[in-house]
């Protein structure tokens, strides 16, 4: 286990915040490619193809050459999709983080950091109807960091935040491959809300479906203390006991930074 610490946002984590998100997003673009590949449709059209080439040219050589061309066009195809959608999310509220997520748009971030280098980001801001709801976005975490329970920790840190507010619910999207992802989710308490498939031309074709997760909130902050959202720059340390094990919830205890330099500004 490696010690790491929790705190908000600051403007010099940005290009840190940028990269971090990057990097897991990218890792699914494989996993992407072999979900589109298992589609019925897809399978049948390249059975066809591959068919009449073959009784064509009565030859496999030509039917082998045409399926890795189709093969490595899937894979661009789907490496340029994915990496539009995440350029779109590095130019949105990923550009300005501390304007999308300041204290004024009722939203907050949050970076994991571990000798002065962040290895996790989360972010929250309130839902588009407004209704109470708070948006969990931007989690993420180093692929050499995870299993320290780094993404727990900034997913219950979010949670404190919401129930601190008052907020009734905490939800999140994910896609059919971020297994790990949903995981997590589900063993903090977030529950299936509902599914769908994503609305464009590539989502239909793809059979991209996101899952909704939705976390109820009492209004207490019973299972979430002690992390509290204060004022100033706070920080909540990742605590093992003598034998190197991770305390439980209700033994880690907060430490807070009186730093006159306020995370927002």
């Amino acid at each position: 286990m490696v010690p790491f610490h929790i705190r908000l946002y600051r403007d010099s984590d940005s290009d840190a915040v940028r990269e971090v998100f990057a990097a897991g997003m990218h890792e699914h673009a494989p996993a992407l490619c072999r979900h589109l590949l298992r589609q019925p449709w897809l399978l049948l059209v390249l059975s066809c193809t591959c068919c009449l080439l073959l009784a064509s040219a009565r030859s496999l050589l030509l039917p082998m050459l045409v399926l890795a061309l189709v093969l490595a066009l899937v894979r661009h195809s789907v490496g340029w999709a994915w990496g539009a959608y995440i350029q779109h999310c590095l130019n949105t509220d990923l550009r300005h983080i501390t304007a999308a997520y300041g204290a004024g748009a009722g939203a907050r971030f949050w970076v994991a950091e571990v000798d002065g280098c962040v290895v996790g980001t989360v972010g929250v801001r309130p839902a588009g109807d407004g209704d109470g709801e708070l948006v969990l976005k931007r989690m993420s975490v180093r692929r050499g960091y995870r299993g320290q329970g780094i993404g727990t920790a900034l997913a219950r840190t979010a949670l404190a935040f919401a129930a601190q507010r008052g907020c009734k619910a905490v939800v999140l999207n994910t896609l059919m491959v971020q297994h790990e992802a949903r995981a997590l989710y589900e063993r903090l308490g977030f529950r299936r809300h509902r599914q769908y498939v994503l609305p464009t031309v590539y989502g239909y074709l793809a059979n991209c479906t996101i899952t909704m997760y939705r976390y109820e909130l009492d209004g207490s902050e019973g299972a979430l203390a002690p992390q509290r959202e204060l004022g100033v720059m706070e920080t909540w340390n990742h605590q093992t006991n003598q034998a190197g094990n991770v305390l439980p919830d209700h033994e880690v205890q907060p430490r807070t930074s009186t730093a006159n330099t306020a995370p927002w500004h």
